[in-house]
């Protein structure tokens, strides 16, 4: 699905944030082994900053409110760029911590100042895992965690793994 941008005229939030619940893990604009909501929203790939393309002011406009969900994690997840991880894989996510950078996992929260300067916030993991979403990892295989995770998961362990030989 990385590949493939489907045409889509305008995309409200919700809209948005049912699409990163189908696909578990969406980059918010990087391009990588996942989707990406830039492309996703310009109906196109983008070369070089979405602030260049004709809806870069509908993509930062729609990013804003993503990384407002609380269903959405907002983290460095994916190759270190700016990722969404839907709430129904965080118990996956927690289940298979072990097989992720800890820091790539911390909560990411951009925060404008008054003086115009933009801070990034980290909260690290597991201090933004909510309660419940433990109890459920602790019910999860990791069989179970990896296939919600899908091929993303997969090739990020074999290319873990090719590094480690």
């Amino acid at each position: 699905m990385a590949g493939t941008t489907p045409k889509v005229t305008k995309l409200t939030r919700e809209e948005a944030v049912s699409f990163i619940e189908a696909q578990g893990v969406v980059l918010e604009s990087g391009k990588g082994p996942v989707p990406n909501l830039a492309d996703i929203v310009a109906g196109e790939a983008i070369k070089g900053s979405y602030w260049g393309h004709p809806k870069g002011n509908e993509i930062f406009l729609l990013t804003r409110a993503i990384r407002s969900s609380k269903e959405i994690l907002v983290c460095r997840l994916v190759e270190g760029k700016v990722t969404y991880v839907h709430r129904r894989i965080w118990g996956a996510i927690v289940r298979l911590q072990a097989s992720f950078d800890k820091e790539r996992l911390g909560a990411i929260r951009e925060i404008h100042r008054s003086s115009g300067r933009h801070e990034v916030e980290v909260t690290p993991f597991p201090d933004w895992v909510p309660a419940s979403v433990k109890k459920d990892a602790e019910q999860l295989t990791n069989s179970k965690a990896g296939s919600q995770l899908r091929e993303w998961f997969e090739d990020t362990l074999r290319d873990s793994r090719a590094g480690a030989s």
